[in-house]
């Protein structure tokens, strides 16, 4: 008998090697496992089929037809960006380097503004307003737009939430005034068709008009109609400045009236004479995670917002849009009081324009027309001075001679606060930014450096050099949090079954390289990128493969496909 058992074992171990071979197309050797929830890492391989993690272990003794060795290296679940742009971005290039050189392997758009539901005359002006990237609006639901971009081609996973602003544009237009009755249940329907197409939930920007006009019993109806679903609602709050306890108390309003989780877009306070508001904005916001509600945050790690030069200018002014503004902008009557407003330190709206501590806080990033382009990079103090104007009227002139909103960064943050907000159990991350690479129509204008750099920074600057927090944390909060935050399934985390969204990189060395001078700079140290088990990123450079997916969000209804 015994001869027949050893043929028997042989057999079985002969059939088991035949079997790996066949079931692993790739296998990551030898790498430091953080699977993504926070524990202690551990060495193992990795093999993968198909588009999932087939096994985590001992793979010594089989090969695959590509085998990687991370030996020193960190291996984590891919990474997801709260707050993308890319909206336009992805569609000039989808190979969305500036992102999956970071290792984001999911990119979530969605603040405020989103691209569908669509109606005729906002399909219009999106097809008629493209000042650099060019495309064909050929969508009108937020679904078919997604779908679309899959379909283009992308390296990347995107997923977005339904904006308020879309919606609200869609049904009242961009006039300051309430919903009727029947508006505002157009407006819900519009949320649950979302909804069902795969949003993630409703994202909010209510510093900008026609967001600001949207009243608090607005937003909580619309949240009401995306709760069923498993959605959330994620918001640039009211005020980050001035009143960000009262925003706050807003959002936590609305996520406890429509029985919904919220989190807060981009968490910070703005504004020096609001720097000391942090630590009690913490209590409070874990006050009511004690309480039951599911409040939680992502950030960006610089001291510098970016938005439009629009911002420094009251949303009362900006009623209509961005068409009634500009005619506005050039009456004397108007501009005396805009002159007037920008100084003042507003309770009723956020004055970014103040909060950065006047024209000298205000970095000019990008124009429209050639002949400005000669101001990216230098303040509006700075342009002013060449002008032989003032910083209130060049900033006027500027934005009716560009006939844009005119992207600038403002700064108004603390390092101070950066770092508490960096080591909060609940926070994750964020670019604010689309997704860039140095080379064609992207080099027309300055992006805030954070497009290049956010993500690796929290890996090299505050995990490695400042020890903010631990690594495994870091990837905890680049990864699991946010997967589980959005509900996502198989993401997020190394776990067999997963999809295989995989990035490798080299602890010692990951750093950001772009700065507010030269932002169009890679950040290095991210050395293989997988998404859905296609490599897109090899030994640092890209490898022009188009895995990318659109991620749906937890009221998906198949039949919608």
């Amino acid at each position: 008998m015994r001869p027949t058992c050893f043929l028997l074992a042989g057999l079985l171990l002969f059939s088991a090697c035949k079997f790996h071979h066949r079931e692993y197309d790739k296998i990551i050797r030898n790498g430091m496992i953080y699977d993504g929830n926070g524990g202690k890492p551990y060495q193992a391989d990795i093999g993968i089929r198909g588009d999932s993690i087939a096994f985590i272990g001992d793979l010594s003794k089989v090969s695959a037809k590509i085998s990687i060795d991370a030996t020193g290296m960190a291996v984590a679940p891919g990474f997801i960006n709260m707050l993308s742009w890319s909206n336009t971005s992805l569609i000039e290039d989808g190979k969305s380097q500036g992102e999956l050189r970071q290792g984001v392997t999911l990119e979530v758009m969605g603040e405020g503004e989103s691209m569908g539901p669509l109606n005729a005359k906002m399909k219009d002006e999106m097809q008629r307003d493209q000042p650099e990237i060019k495309f064909k609006v050929e969508w009108n639901t937020f679904g078919e737009y997604l779908k679309w971009l899959e379909k283009r081609g992308i390296s990347c996973n995107v997923a977005s939430f339904v904006g308020a602003t879309t919606i609200r544009t869609n049904v009242i237009g961009e006039d300051d005034r309430e919903p009727t009755a029947e508006e505002m249940e157009r407006m819900k329907e519009l949320v649950r068709q979302a909804m069902e197409e795969g949003a993630m939930g409703v994202g909010t920007s209510l510093i900008y008009p026609p967001a600001f006009f949207a009243k608090t019993k607005e937003l909580t109806e619309l949240c009401k109609a995306a709760a069923p679903y498993g959605g959330m609602y994620i918001s640039h709050m009211r005020n980050e400045g001035n009143q960000l306890f009262e925003a706050v108390q807003e959002l936590e309003t609305i996520a406890r009236d429509a029985n919904i989780p919220a989190e807060i877009y981009h968490f910070k306070a703005a504004g020096k004479d609001n720097w000391w508001k942090i630590d009690s904005l913490v209590k409070m916001i874990e006050a009511a995670r004690t309480s039951g509600l599911k409040i939680t945050a992502d950030m960006y790690t610089y001291h510098a917002s970016a938005t439009g030069l629009t911002a420094s200018f009251p949303p009362s002014l900006q009623d209509g849009g961005f068409d009634s503004l500009w005619h506005r902008l050039q009456r004397p009557a108007v501009r005396a009081q805009m002159i007037k407003e920008m100084n003042t330190n507003a309770t009723t709206w956020e004055n970014t324009y103040y909060g950065a501590g006047g024209a000298k806080g205000v970095l000019l990033l990008g124009f429209r027309r050639d002949s400005l382009r000669k101001y990216i990079g230098k303040t509006l103090e700075e342009v002013a001075a060449m002008r032989g104007s003032t910083p209130e009227v060049t900033a006027m002139d500027l934005i009716v001679e560009d006939s844009t909103r005119i992207g600038v960064s403002y700064f108004s943050m603390t390092e101070d606060n950066i770092r508490k907000e960096i080591a909060l159990p609940w926070m994750s991350f964020c670019s604010d930014a689309e997704s860039m690479a140095p080379e064609g129509v992207f080099l027309n204008s300055n992006p805030h450096p954070r497009a290049y750099g956010n993500f690796v920074r929290v890996l090299g600057k505050y995990c490695r050099d400042e020890k903010i927090l631990p690594l495994a944390d870091a990837i905890r909060k680049l990864s699991k949090l946010p997967a589980t935050n959005l509900k996502l399934k198989r993401r997020g985390e190394l776990k067999v079954g997963n999809y295989a969204d995989i990035v490798i990189f080299d602890p010692a060395t990951v750093t950001d390289h772009a700065t507010f001078a030269k932002p169009h700079q890679y950040a290095t140290g991210i050395i293989h990128v997988f998404v859905n088990g296609v490599q897109v990123i090899k030994d640092g450079d890209h490898t022009g493969a188009k895995p990318g997916r659109f991620v749906k969000g937890p009221g998906y209804k198949k039949e919608n496909e």
